[in-house]
């Protein structure tokens, strides 16, 4: 007869999606996992696989849920200018929410990783690409390549920002001066 697990499968993941955010894959040890997520590693093994396996399911969970924004903000305005703007006012927001720690995940999760971890540091790098590509969707004109890459660079420097602790008021001016870049021409 199979043990029925004694812990909430949802509130460990979650736990487990702050730890990763936090200090990243590679930082973050299976015995502070299960500290967070207030299981024993055998629990975790049998929930969730291993560390690698844990850590994707965390980020795909983090795209759904602290990460949604940034899809919502390109898909629900009416011109690129006006997606462009919300996407980088929300990021000021969310990045520096203090519901949670800063910066993204996506962002951060794999920057410092030795060779063991380059599959993790590959997959992170596709979703962030995948971002890129959904600005450059958004952005009229034919400079919409060299602005979507514009764009991911803001982004990216202000979760490292917001990391480093900058605040939200500071992380919306950076977005007021990055829409300075957006030809006036364009909508």
């Amino acid at each position: 007869m199979a043990r029925q697990r004694s812990f909430d499968r949802d509130q460990a993941l979650e736990s487990a999606v702050q730890e990763f955010w936090r200090h990243g894959y590679e930082a973050t040890s299976v015995a502070s996992l299960t500290q967070a997520m207030g299981i024993r590693p055998p629990s975790l093994y049998a929930a969730f696989g291993d560390k690698r396996a844990l850590f994707q399911e965390a980020v795909l969970r983090y795209r759904e849920t602290h990460g949604a924004f940034s899809t919502r903000a390109l898909a629900e305005e009416t011109t690129g200018r006006e997606a462009i703007r919300r996407l980088l006012m929300e990021t000021a927001a969310e990045y520096t929410d203090p519901a949670h720690p800063p910066g993204c995940l996506i962002i951060s999760g794999a920057v410092n990783c030795g060779p063991e971890s380059a599959e993790v540091q590959e997959w992170l790098r596709g979703f962030r690409e995948a971002a890129k590509a959904a600005l450059e969707a958004r952005i009229d004109g034919p400079d919409a390549p060299a602005l979507a890459t514009f764009y991911a660079s803001v982004i990216q420097g202000m979760s490292t920002q917001a990391r480093d602790g900058a605040t939200r008021e500071e992380l919306e001016r950076v977005a007021e001066l990055a829409m300075l870049a957006y030809p006036a021409s364009e909508r």
